[in-house]
This record gives structure tokens, C-alpha cells and sequence, in this order.
């Protein structure tokens, strides 16, 4: 996972009017790393009914569907992974109960990194990095002292990092080298919603992609 780990968040969509379904389209034509729904205040047969729809469509491109908190919602939509925060599952029974769904967890503070790094999970996310608004009770930022940290106990552990909180196209530039993926939801969604918003979500997403995206080998380089 290397990249732009893009969020489809279903309470900032519903709030601006933009499809959740078209958000996506427009956001998967770069390929980010990772596509997450995140749809805390959903019901569940709505949130399982898009999983559905949007796994299809990430898999014809090669992108890892995330589905978050539910790693049951995740197994019956046919998802890569589910990502679950410090007062979800544990990796461990996740492990039990969906053997074949990488897990990912998110973690605050050091405490958590090391035992999440310890439980081995597919990857590790760390944060929030900025202050961020598409929390209601965020954890204290951690800095970009704080992902430099993480980045040390990650490499070291042989797993995957993830920035996550408050991160822009501006502010991702701090970021790149130190760590795997970068996960991005407000930065996606244009402030104001009008006939080009679509074609806007691609852009900041592509943008978004670039600038974290590692550059191409030379395939004329000599060897």
C-alpha cells in the first residue's frame, strides 16, 4: 500500500448532496492505494448495500476495498480489508472470525502503535496528524514529530504506515518519505457542489495522488 488511501465518508456526502456511488467513480479513475467507506451513522443494510456496489468497481481497477468498524459487513460484501479503530475488534478476533480479511487498525499514541504493531496487522495508522474535522471527539494531534516516531517503530516492525487526520494536498508534502500512505477524506470533497463537482473530485484526487505516488523508474536508466 503506497499512496493516496482515499476515505469515501457518508455523513460529509450527505451533507453536500454528492452521490456516494459518482464520488467514487471520480475518485477511483486515478487508482489511489486504498478506497475506505467510512459510514459510521449508516444503517447497516445501507452501508452493506454500497459495499456491494463499490466492490465491484474496485476490484475492475485493482484497488483494495476498505470497509470500516464491521469486519462482518466487510465479509459478506466481498472486501480486502476492514479497518477498525481502538474500541472496535480487536485484530486478533478479527483474525478468528474472517481469516482470510486483512485488517488494518488505527492507533493515537505511542502505547497503542507498539501494541498494534505487536498484533501484526496488514497495516498500522497513526494519527490524527492535524487537526482534523470529520471527527466528533478527535484524539490530540500528533504532529509530524509524531508520525517521524512512528515511522521509526513501523519501519522497524516491517509494517505498512498510514498518516491520517486533517491532511491536505499542502499539508501531505510534510509527509512524504515518512510514511507508506496517506488517508484523505475532506480534501476529496469540493467546499461548494455545482455541475463540475465531479469532474473536481478527480482533479483533487489525482493531485492528491502525484504528489504522494513514488515516481516511476527511468526505463532508460542505465544498469
Amino acid at each position: 500500500m503506497r499512496g493516496l488511501y482515499a476515505i469515501l465518508d457518508w455523513t460529509t456526502l450527505a451533507a453536500r448532496g454528492i452521490d456516494p456511488v459518482a464520488f467514487a467513480d471520480a475518485v477511483l479513475r486515478v487508482r489511489p492505494a486504498a478506497f475506505q467507506l467510512r459510514a459510521k451513522e449508516a444503517p447497516a443494510r445501507e452501508v452493506l448495500a454500497l459495499l456491494r456496489e463499490l466492490a465491484p468497481m474496485c476490484r475492475s481497477l485493482g484497488v483494495p476495498l476498505v470497509a470500516n468498524d464491521r469486519p462482518d459487513l466487510a465479509v459478506m460484501a466481498g472486501c480486502d480489508f476492514v479497518h477498525v479503530g481502538q474500541t472496535d475488534m480487536p485484530i486478533d478476533r478479527v483474525r478468528r472470525i474472517a481469516p482470510g480479511l486483512r485488517v488494518g487498525v488505527s492507533t493515537h499514541t505511542r502505547e497503542q502503535l507498539v501494541a498494534a504493531l505487536a498484533a501484526r496487522p496488514d497495516y498500522v495508522a497513526f494519527g490524527p496528524v492535524f487537526e482534523t474535522s470529520t471527527k466528533r471527539d478527535p484524539d490530540a494531534v500528533v504532529g509530524v514529530d509524531g508520525v517521524r516516531m512512528a515511522h521509526a517503530l513501523a519501519g522497524k516492525a516491517g509494517v505498512p504506515l498510514v498518516a491520517i487526520g486533517g491532511i491536505t494536498l499542502e499539508r501531505a508534502r510534510a509527509l512524504v518519505g515518512l510514511v507508506d500512505a496517506v488517508a484523505v477524506v475532506s480534501d476529496l470533497v469540493p467546499v461548494a457542489v455545482g455541475s463540475d463537482t465531479l469532474r473536481e473530485v478527480t482533479a483533487r484526487a489525482r493531485a492528491l495522488h502525484d504528489r504522494l505516488s513514488p515516481p516511476p523508474a527511468f526505463a532508460g536508466a542505465a544498469t
